[in-house]
């Protein structure tokens, strides 16, 4: 796949992911403790450059007026870079844990009160992982109205997160990658 300037559409995605063996077809147990018949790790599609240039193209094609950016580690981090790098907003990486040392953070960067901050997630499922990510900046003082995401299974992430007030948007769902596989 060659680099592009304009954002790939999801058909595009959908096939850098699956040559990328991004998504295995068998059975499989998520994070969420879910079985599913598909495997989705992008990261198979974001350690390579040019396909990482892709997956930041569509993200950045789709940053609105937030002012910085955020994502949880490990796999969101190379997207939230990327997208920073083509938007020059700020970004912030969070943490899973808080460090046992130093400060104590949950993330690293500046969320200054009141800042608006975009996440990016790389795949969403239930969608917990997500609403731990909104209550990390929001306790911090930033406010998450909107998060995008690479691929969403299509398991209850878009419910959970609209209960908190945040709304998914996905730029590929499980249907899509599906009809794609034929």
């Amino acid at each position: 796949m060659t680099a592009s300037t304009s954002p790939p559409s999801a058909e595009e995605l959908a096939q850098l992911l699956l040559d990328a063996g991004a998504v295995r077809f068998g059975e499989f147990t998520l994070a969420s403790g879910e079985t599913s018949d598909v495997y989705i790790d992008v990261k198979k599609a974001w350690t390579r450059p040019d396909r990482l240039e892709r997956l930041a193209a569509a993200l950045a094609g789709r940053v609105g007026t937030e002012e910085r950016l955020a994502g949880m580690e490990l796999g969101a981090v190379p997207l939230v870079v990327a997208v920073a790098l083509r938007t020059a907003r700020p970004y912030v990486v969070l943490r899973k844990a808080a460090k046992d040392h130093g400060t104590r953070q949950r993330f690293e960067g500046e969320i200054p009160r009141g800042s608006r901050v975009l996440l990016i997630e790389d795949v969403t499922t239930t969608g917990g992982s997500t609403a731990e990510s909104v209550a990390i900046v929001r306790a911090a003082g930033g406010t998450v109205d909107r998060t995008l995401v690479v691929v969403d299974r299509e398991s209850g992430a878009t419910e959970r997160l609209a209960a908190v007030g945040v709304r998914l948007e996905p730029l590929l769902t499980m249907s899509t990658l599906r009809r794609s596989r034929s």
